[in-house]
């Protein structure tokens, strides 16, 4: 018995799908480009019943969110229209091969000016999760900040439940201090100063005192319900029983660590700065200045007859003056009968009191990367340089002829190694792409303290400190092991730090003052916790790992803007490797000038 061979036939119907299909290839594979366009305006914000002119992108406060997935092209042509210069800096992305993207004023560009405008161009290569842009010039980051969000590639699925909803949630300041959260969608927390932050930051630095505090913190912008004349201005959350929410949190403040809490509600921690972490179940968040945390938020199984408040409040341990009020949205459950929602008990969660060091170590300590086989641990096992760092205050002698309102009479400082940063005039990554570093900057950053202290025992009388613009030469592909140990000088507390162009391993932290004897003993090489922000604790230390695998001019800073503004900043030039891809690409074209 045969078998007869008959030719396909092809209807137009099947003809048409086949090509749809064809053309989707290409997006499942491989990334798209996608284009923004930021136009830098001022527009009028009222909050508090004050109204203010106020710096945005397209007239927008909070700014606008990108959401791009694994693979993606990122374009955005920012468009200067005020009179202050700006930046504007993509928190977390690594920018390699984009070198010249990542934003920070007089380090990889000059500011662009007013009516001058900037691309920034890049690629997003093996990073998804939760992230965040911002100004990083001045203090403009106060209003002029927003989400990334980068999904995984098309089909590949979230290492943890799928989630109902994504919802932000951003956190920020009602007179500078801006906090931004997301929530399956996205919130950011922050701060809000009814005067411009830009005069704030201006006066700390010429009259030597701590700048003023915000006048309230802020949820996606909205002080909320316990301030003054601010009601009205709250964010709301509304939520289904029974549903899997996924928060995404991006701490935007200028100044403040934050604690956040849901009344009645836990959270399950998945992923913090973009990278995978093993699942756990808290009550409390902590989150510094600069970082994202990725929670999910299972509602209830019933409608549970009450509304809740998310609040946060500041963490702090230092001497000078905060904004320590508590910001609050509303997590409300939908209900057929919007008469009795007006009913309805409103319940407060518990926080934690503001110098909580124990609950905040306790949150820290829980964070592991995910290390799995899809998404690994690639912590350097080998160590090719080690350099310790005293991060900390100190003081400035008064000016002649000039009253201070610093310490005794000086004006407050910050420092690495007891370096206080000078920015240049020229950018830094410019000064080292052309080879002309000679009066730009030195490369005689000192790898340990230079003058070896109790560094968390009782100050030493002498707080002045050293100025410059001094960087750290690593060459590619250098191991480093880095330890950063706070100081008591001028208190102690816990600074946020952020490391440009890299993610780093958190191997290893802990209180007093760092035996590099008996603590590396305890180092975590296997699950370490993967950031490009963390909290050097108040009164310990903290190591970081990492590959120096990306050339370029990379910023290393307090993510307290008062901080960096006072100086605690450094730089890291690393240089090219041998390969094409392993070497710093040429300028773009309408790379700002100075």
């Amino acid at each position: 018995m045969g078998f007869a061979f008959h030719p396909p036939t092809f209807s137009i119907g099947t003809f048409l799908l086949a090509l749809s299909i064809f053309l989707v290839l290409p997006e499942l594979s491989a990334g798209i480009t996608r284009h923004y366009k930021f136009d830098i305006v001022l527009q009028n914000v009222t909050r508090l019943c004050r109204t203010r002119s106020t710096v945005t992108v397209n007239g927008q406060y909070p700014g606008p969110k990108i959401v791009v997935r694994e693979g993606d092209r990122v374009v955005v042509k920012v468009v200067n229209h005020m009179q202050n210069n700006i930046t504007i800096h993509w928190h977390g992305i690594r920018q390699l091969q984009s070198q010249w993207a990542d934003g920070p004023a007089y380090v990889t560009q000059c500011p662009i000016q007013t009516g001058r405008s900037y691309v920034y161009n890049f690629t997003i290569t093996g990073q998804r999760g939760t992230l965040w842009w911002h100004a990083h010039h001045s203090w403009l980051r106060a209003t002029v900040y927003g989400p990334l969000i980068i999904l995984p590639k098309r089909g590949v699925p979230y290492p943890f439940p799928k989630p109902y909803k994504e919802v932000p949630i951003l956190f920020g300041d009602d007179n500078d201090h801006i906090l931004f959260i997301r929530f399956v969608g996205l919130a950011y927390t922050r701060e809000w100063f009814n005067e411009d932050p830009e005069a704030v930051i201006a006066q700390s630095m010429q009259t030597g005192a701590g700048p003023n505090v915000s006048e309230a913190h802020t949820i996606n912008g909205l002080p909320g319900p316990l301030y003054n004349c601010s009601a009205k201005d709250t964010f709301k959350l509304k939520v289904k029983p029974g549903k899997t929410y996924l928060l995404r949190l991006i701490n935007a403040a200028l100044n403040d660590d934050l604690f956040f809490s849901i009344a009645n509600h836990s959270m399950t921690v998945v992923e913090t700065d973009a990278s995978y972490v093993k699942p756990f179940v808290t009550d409390t968040i902590l989150i510094g200045p600069g970082e994202t945390t990725t929670v999910l938020l299972r509602t209830k199984p019933a409608f549970p007859n009450a509304t809740f408040f998310m609040a946060a409040r500041p963490y702090n341990t230092g001497l000078g003056t905060i904004d320590n009020t508590t910001v609050a949205g509303l997590l409300e459950y939908t209900s057929t009968s919007p008469t009795s929602m007006k009913m309805l008990p409103l319940l407060k969660p518990t926080l934690p009191a503001i110098n909580d060091t124990a609950t905040a170590a306790n949150f820290s300590t829980k964070l592991r990367s995910l290390a799995t086989l899809q998404f690994p641990a690639n912590v350097p096992q080998t160590v090719d340089r080690r350099f310790y760092f005293t991060i900390g205050l100190g003081t400035r002698p008064c000016p002649k002829n000039q009253t201070c309102q610093g310490p005794n009479g000086t004006k407050f400082a910050a420092t690495v190694n007891n370096v206080s940063f000078v920015f240049p005039s020229m950018a830094l990554l410019q000064a080292h792409y052309l080879g002309q570093s000679n009066g730009v900057y030195t490369t005689d950053f000192p790898n340990n303290p230079p003058f070896p202290i109790n560094y968390t025992g009782t100050p030493p009388n002498n707080t002045f400190v050293t100025n410059g613009t001094k960087v750290a030469v690593l060459p590619f592909n250098t191991n480093v092991e880095l330890v950063m140990q706070d100081t008591s000088i001028l208190g102690a507390e816990s600074h946020p730090l952020h490391l440009h162009g890299y993610n780093f391993y958190i191997v290893g932290q802990g209180f007093g003052n760092y035996d590099p004897v008996n603590d590396p003993a305890k180092f975590n090489l296997v699950d370490p916790v993967e950031r490009n922000t963390a909290g050097v604790p108040s009164g310990g230390w903290i190591a970081v790992r990492f590959r120096a695998d990306n050339p370029g001019v990379w910023l290393m800073h307090c993510h307290f803007d008062v901080h960096l503004s006072w100086g605690l900043v450094m730089a890291w030039v690393v240089n090219d490797g041998p390969l094409r891809g392993q070497k710093l690409p040429p300028p773009p074209s309408d790379l700002p000038k100075c």
